[in-house]
């Protein structure tokens, strides 16, 4: 049974917009993809739900910021970045550093993010079930479970 849902940042809860640089709670305008806010609400209800990102301009105090401005902070209880785990998405420890920090084992969490190496096959070499947000439909060879949008995943 799943108990902690793990979300990218990027282009899975909020918009990366284009030409937009620094740290998110910064950009003049911050947009959310379609369907984050009720995904995270109907799935708050029975686990908890954290962010999992790489993001490098950020720290966790200002990824805090900008999910309050989106309307999505209430549904993120943790927030887990390069900045507070010291590892990259792609370092296999940085999922079995946060599976260890929130007390459970990795078949109780799913990651669900749009890079197929960083959000998908990352988090799967360490144990933890992993679904691939591709809204673009795109191709893989990889055997994995994907959904095209929000309201698809669990």
């Amino acid at each position: 049974m799943i108990k902690h849902y793990l979300f990218d940042w990027g282009d899975t809860l909020m918009v990366d917009l284009p030409n937009q640089t620094g740290p998110m709670c910064d950009w003049p305008k911050i947009q959310v993809v379609a369907g984050a806010k009720n995904c995270l609400k109907r799935l708050s209800r029975n686990a908890q739900c954290h962010l999992a990102t790489n993001a490098e301009d950020s720290s966790e105090v200002q990824i805090r910021h900008a999910l309050i401005r989106a309307g999505l902070s209430e549904f993120i209880t943790q927030v887990f970045c390069r900045e507070n785990l010291g590892l990259s998405k792609t370092d296999t420890g940085y999922y079995l550093k946060i599976v260890q920090q929130l007390g459970a084992s990795p078949s109780q969490v799913s990651m669900l993010g749009d890079s197929l190496e960083k959000d998908v096959l990352a988090p799967m070499a360490a144990g933890l079930k992993s679904v691939w947000f591709n809204p673009t439909n795109q191709k893989s060879s990889q055997n994995i479970l994907m959904v095209e949008q929000l309201s698809e995943f669990v």
